[in-house]
């Protein structure tokens, strides 16, 4: 089982056509959204071209409300950080890093494999210490390709593999 995590999308929906259509040729039902989306509109558009499972999380720069979102058919909306258990796998997100250390605290008793954010746009992969294990922390870039080339990252839950995939370098 695979999970797409999308970041920073800012309303381009050229990119992210081109990301669904990765997503589908890769069989993935289920779409990790950490935020900044920004309009309405762009997130019924992913809504319409999606029809998995879309998990999201408040960015910073959104432009809709919570009520909004909430008239999307489908959506599972976490608010600023939460978490999900997908497949045998408890995941943790947010938009802001600042809000990682909340959501470790928040969730200290739960057994979490990984936590995903957004925000700076720029891929990253890091390892904390979490009751006593190393706990992968990860942002899979800008969708929007904003101060970064287009990015997102695919989860593969079977192996915990995660793979970085740049639009540039994908024709399809």
């Amino acid at each position: 089982m695979k999970l797409a995590i999308i970041s920073d999308i800012h309303d381009n929906l050229v990119n992210l056509d081109k990301a669904l259509r990765i997503i589908k040729a890769e069989q993935i039902n289920t779409i990790l959204g950490c935020g900044d989306v920004t309009t309405i509109e762009t997130l019924e558009h992913l809504r319409q071209n999606f029809s998995g499972e879309i998990f999201l999380v408040l960015g910073n720069m959104e432009i809709y409300t919570e009520t909004e979102v909430k008239r999307v058919k489908s959506i599972n909306f976490l608010g600023h950080f939460g978490k999900f258990v997908l497949g045998n796998k408890v995941i943790a997100a947010c938009h802001e890093p600042f809000y990682i250390e909340k959501l470790l605290a928040n969730y200290k008793d739960d057994d979490l494999n990984i936590v995903f954010y957004g925000h700076t746009h720029k891929p990253w992969l890091e390892e904390r210490d979490f009751r006593g294990k190393k706990l992968k922390v990860v942002n899979p870039g800008t969708l929007g390709g904003v101060f970064q080339k287009a990015s997102f990252a695919i989860y593969n839950l079977d192996n915990q593999e995660l793979e970085l995939k740049v639009l540039e370098n994908i024709n399809i």
